[in-house]
């Protein structure tokens, strides 16, 4: 029976594996990433946009079909379950954007001239835009009123930004999403307690300067953790 064993132990699997990321890599740029190197002003940091994990068709495809039952479930309730799940949904794609064990560009975009911060920026910018931008229009589609519809922005900064520090820190976008994930429920439910209602979380605007500051020390945190990263490695 074959096994481990069997394996030729002279063989560097991880030396053969960045041997085909390295073809893989050196493919031909498509209209998008041409249209990012010019906005960029930067080959490498184009191509490691283009192969965000959270940003590839198939993560794109299953963030509209959540949103869009989402909106569904509004017009058929009168509850804004897209406002209460975008924030959701984008701290997920937020902590999935960059990092070892999800990214299969990682050893790659750590050797191009690039800073870690700066492809973990641009990712993280291009993540929050797209799931912003799904986001308002099927909260705009579903009827709810606007303060709705605007106001998860903000709590939705703050639950990337936790998302994201904790991915970084941690080095697992598993740990990032269960963080921003329980922040965002616990929020929720804390608001639903403390207000009585089911959206004061995105409602409430005495909450969007405490989500604004917290979003900011989640930065401050994922600013210096991505420093240790690059120092050590």
């Amino acid at each position: 029976m074959s096994g481990v064993d069997d394996v030729p132990h002279d063989v560097d699997l991880h030396r053969v594996w960045v041997g085909v990321a390295a073809q893989v890599w050196r493919r031909r740029p498509g209209p998008v990433e041409r249209a990012a190197r010019r906005l960029l002003r930067s080959p490498g940091l184009a191509r490691a946009l283009v192969t965000t994990p959270s940003l590839l068709l198939g993560w794109v495809i299953a963030t509209a079909v959540v949103l869009a039952a989402g909106l569904l479930a509004t017009r058929a309730t009168g509850t804004p379950f897209v406002a209460l799940c975008a924030p959701g949904i984008a701290a997920a794609g937020i902590a999935y954007a960059y990092g070892p064990g999800v990214d299969p560009a990682w050893e790659l975009s750590r050797s191009v001239a690039v800073s870690d911060r700066m492809v973990l920026l641009v990712r993280a910018l291009a993540v929050f835009g797209l799931n912003a931008a799904l986001g308002l229009a099927a909260s705009a589609a579903s009827g709810t009123a606007t303060a709705v519809t605007v106001g998860w922005l903000v709590p939705m900064t703050a639950v990337c930004a936790l998302a994201l520090a904790a991915a970084t820190v941690a080095r697992s976008a598993n740990v990032g999403v269960a963080a921003g994930l329980a922040g965002w429920v616990i929020t929720v439910l804390s608001g639903q307690i403390a207000a009585g209602r089911l959206t004061a979380a995105v409602t409430d605007t005495t909450l969007r300067l405490p989500y604004l500051a917290f979003a900011g020390c989640c930065a401050l945190i994922v600013g210096h953790a991505t420093r240790i990263s690059r120092g050590s490695s």
